[in-house]
């Protein structure tokens, strides 16, 4: 078991693979292991570093909300405590919000940025998503000890006791507005946006989204020498809670790993 200490925080991550490294990140009330066949497939050729996120499998919780600009700072230190100078980093859900902040708030530590099933801001998601993500709370968790989610978090968490502050603070991170549509448009990585054809973002956002990278602005001619940098899959026959597994997913991401880097500024 690896831990690196980080802005306070005892993050508890996993190394797979070798190559280029890739930080992948989970969604809320998960773990890094779930990823499963996706990981896999990514070790394949790089070298994964999964990720527990603040108060999320073997990672304790602090006395800290969960915030995805803090979490981005975590991840931002752990590739430095790594001994590199950057990472291509790749989250989905609640890890995608991770991922975004830490290319926005520490663009020298991304090389390449995934995306996956994540807005930009928070009324791109379904009217009745954000209605259930307002019905979260700590009052959910008695009932919830009948889950999978429960199962996973008893089995890795230090302490068990925790998951009621758990639900507490996702609770309240569901709840706050925002808009990083200007943030986005200044991202300096290259972006990949991934999301499911029957996902829980709206598909007028996902394009929204998409514009902000310059993506589904013009026709890429015929040779392809006005096609966008930042990248756009919807996959066929999948859903926000069931695409981080889906075997089309490192299908459609690793050719974007793979591509050559643009030069930086």
């Amino acid at each position: 078991m690896s831990y690196a200490d980080v802005n306070g925080l005892s993050l508890y991550f996993e190394e797979q693979g070798s190559g280029e490294p890739l930080v992948l990140l989970h969604g809320g009330l998960g773990a890094g292991e779930l990823f499963g066949p996706t990981l896999q497939a990514l070790a394949e050729n790089r070298r994964v570093i999964t990720v527990d996120l603040q108060a999320h499998g073997r990672t304790a919780d602090i006395d800290r909300p969960l915030r995805p600009e803090t979490m981005a700072d975590d991840i931002a230190a752990l590739i430095a405590h790594l001994g590199l100078a950057d990472a291509d980093v790749m989250g989905y859900s609640l890890g995608a919000e991770v991922a975004l902040r830490t290319a926005i708030q520490h663009p020298r530590r991304v090389r390449r940025l995934v995306l996956v099933s994540i807005p930009c801001k928070r009324d791109g998601w379904f009217p009745e998503v954000l209605a259930t993500m307002d019905q979260m709370g700590p009052h959910l968790a008695e009932p919830m000890k009948q889950s999978p989610v429960y199962e996973l978090y008893a089995r890795l968490a230090p302490r068990v006791e925790d998951f009621p502050a758990l639900l507490g603070k996702t609770s309240e991170l569901l709840k706050r507005d925002f808009d990083w549509s200007a943030e986005v448009a200044a991202l300096t990585a290259p972006t990949m946006l991934v999301f499911a054809d029957a996902d829980s973002v709206r598909p007028a956002h996902i394009m929204e989204f998409f514009a902000l990278l310059g993506g589904g602005l013009r026709d890429a001619g015929w040779d392809g020498s006005a096609r966008p940098a930042a990248r756009l899959a919807i996959l066929p026959g999948t859903t926000h809670y069931d695409i981080s597994t889906s075997p089309a997913l490192p299908a459609a991401v690793v050719p974007f790993l793979d591509a050559p880097l643009p030069q930086r500024a």
